[in-house]
């Protein structure tokens, strides 16, 4: 497609399914930093690599002592890791050049999602949300976990009121709590039960500020757009909230403590909302009014322009699409399949959805060409007009104009070796190798003929070993006669057929047979003949004279 021809005034959004990708019951999905490779969580416990661009499949990772469904999957920076968490409480980190596993922890509780540290090339931390536990810091390198809080109440100097359910090893039991790194990894922002976002330190544990949410509901997501100048959460009031990030993408921490001022008593509640009213802003509010839909797996696109959510009603593929200002520009209709996760794709409009039978489903833009939009004399007709053209129209150098010379100094030097950076990747670190594709390994075919000759020789063993007729024919003798079309051992036993006389050579065959013996002397030469004529048909000459 000609970028230069399309119409900008469309919307920059994905509107109809483009392609569906099958392998397995896929169930989680994410791009890497350049969207060149998406990688899938299966049911089987395996991870499956596709190169965007082929659509082919690049890589499959797969444990053997992973076979649980994978809960969710993640990039890190530069593409280099993938991390997975499992069904069964099992975190395993891969390296995706060489397809090896380079760690695999278990943790006590089943994780249900997993976040590499974003600031690190090769991360040794990561972020996991477990089911019915706190968030935690886990150390890939020593298996080490970190609780974080969740609640307020713990910062307080009152004590803290017990709680009902317990872990199996002994922790205060929680509902799934969301959770997630800042752009560059320095801070950790948590949604609780309670309707609150908790910024924390995750080096030191301290809770620097605290947002609440309008309701107090239960935050399900929580994500910040690609240049984390946006959060988003949402919650179980079916809302989706969008705050602005009012603090420095650099040096965070220190902002933190600036705002804090010269408070001491830092476990104060009201001193933490007022430094919470400082870092974060509501922004928009995105619903349904009328269905009042739950929504699923939310996030931005690449641009953090528009903002998506899937339906989480059962048996339907609905995806909503706002813009930031809050207004619903398009909804797409899929298959009669719920929807389980969806990502916007980093560079292009494109939303890739999976189906709850595992089924990824590719939505990208139906474009439309539109000349005029583009050349404002450009005139699009209806039917064929004939056109008079003027009488100097065509000429190589017209007498009502004159050509201006151009006015680039060619004495100027064309820089070709400084490389300009992308928009969408300013804060990537160029002295980085990105792995953005990667080598595919092709297999061999079979040829179609000797799938063919493996077919027949098998059917015809088959035909031989079952006691077809052909094989019970024997003379009286005991001579076995074998068809034309059956196969025979060569003296290395190996199977091989002879070729069926041609219609032709058994017509002069039979004549031969026909004519009577005119002498004596010619009785060996037809004897011969008869011979011939044996191995061409199939029959042992054995088995034509008497005894």
């Amino acid at each position: 497609m000609n970028a230069s021809i399309i119409d900008p005034l469309q919307g920059d959004f994905p509107e109809v399914i483009e392609e569906y990708l099958e392998h397995g019951c896929m169930k989680c999905i994410a791009f890497n930093r350049r969207g060149t490779l998406l990688a899938a969580g299966c049911n089987d416990g395996s991870c499956v690599i596709w190169d965007f661009e082929t659509r082919g499949i690049a890589k499959i990772l797969h444990d053997d002592e992973c076979s649980s469904p994978i809960t969710s999957i993640c990039w890190s920076k530069y593409g280099h890791r993938i991390l997975v968490s499992a069904a069964d409480k099992s975190l395993i980190l891969w390296d995706v050049m060489s397809g090896k596993k380079i760690t695999r922890i278990v943790l006590q509780q089943t994780p249900l999602q997993a976040r590499l540290h974003p600031g690190s090339s090769t991360p040794s931390l990561c972020l996991a949300c477990p089911l019915s536990c706190a968030p935690m810091i886990v150390d890939l390198n020593t298996g080490d976990t970190t609780l974080l809080k969740v609640s307020v109440s713990e910062t307080c100097n009152g004590p803290t009121p017990p709680s009902r359910n317990k872990c199996s090893d002994g922790i205060t039991s929680f509902t799934p709590t969301a959770a997630c790194f800042n752009k560059y990894g320095t801070l950790v922002y948590v949604g609780n039960s309670k309707g609150e976002i908790l910024v924390i330190d995750y080096k030191n544990g301290d809770v620097h500020a605290v947002v609440p949410i309008s309701g107090g509901s239960v935050i399900k997501n929580i994500v910040f757009s690609r240049n984390g100048q946006y959060l988003l959460t949402n919650s179980n009031d079916r809302i989706i909230r969008i705050y602005e990030n009012l603090l420095p993408l650099k040096d965070e921490v220190r902002a933190l403590d600036d705002l804090s001022g010269n408070h001491n008593d830092l476990n104060n509640i009201e001193n933490l909302k007022a430094v919470g009213s400082k870092c974060l802003t509501l922004f928009r509010e995105f619903q349904d009014s009328i269905t009042k839909v739950h929504w699923k797996a939310p996030c931005f696109s690449g641009d953090g322009e528009w903002v998506v959510g899937g339906s989480a009603s059962k048996g339907e593929h609905k995806i909503y699409i706002w813009d930031r200002a809050g207004h619903l520009v398009k909804i797409l209709e899929g298959p009669k399949e719920a929807l389980i996760d969806l990502a916007w794709h980093p560079v292009h409009p494109i939303v890739v959805s999976v189906s709850l039978n595992g089924l990824v489903y590719i939505w990208a833009k139906d474009y439309t060409e539109n000349w005029s939009a583009f050349a404002p004399d450009f005139k699009e007709l209806e039917e064929n007009e004939e056109y008079v053209e003027r009488e100097d129209e065509f000429d190589l150098i017209p007498e009502t104009e004159k050509v201006k010379g151009p006015d680039v100094d060619e004495d100027e030097e064309v820089d070709i070796v400084t490389v300009e950076k992308d928009a969408t990747f300013s804060d990537s670190d160029m002295s980085q190798e990105e792995l953005c594709y990667l080598p595919s390994t092709p297999s061999r075919d079979v040829p179609e003929q000797q799938e063919k000759c493996v077919e027949s020789s098998s059917k015809l063993l088959d035909s031989n070993n079952t006691g077809s007729p052909l094989s019970e024919e024997a003379g009286p003798n005991g001579h076995m006669m074998n068809h034309a079309s059956s196969p025979l051992e060569d003296d290395a036993g190996r199977m091989k057929r002879k070729r069926k006389p041609s219609e032709k050579v058994l017509e002069l065959q039979a004549e031969k047979v026909k004519k009577p013996s005119k002498s004596s002397k010619s009785e060996k030469p037809k004897s011969k003949s008869l011979a011939d004529q044996d191995n061409g048909n199939g029959f042992h000459g054995g088995g034509l004279y008497d005894e």
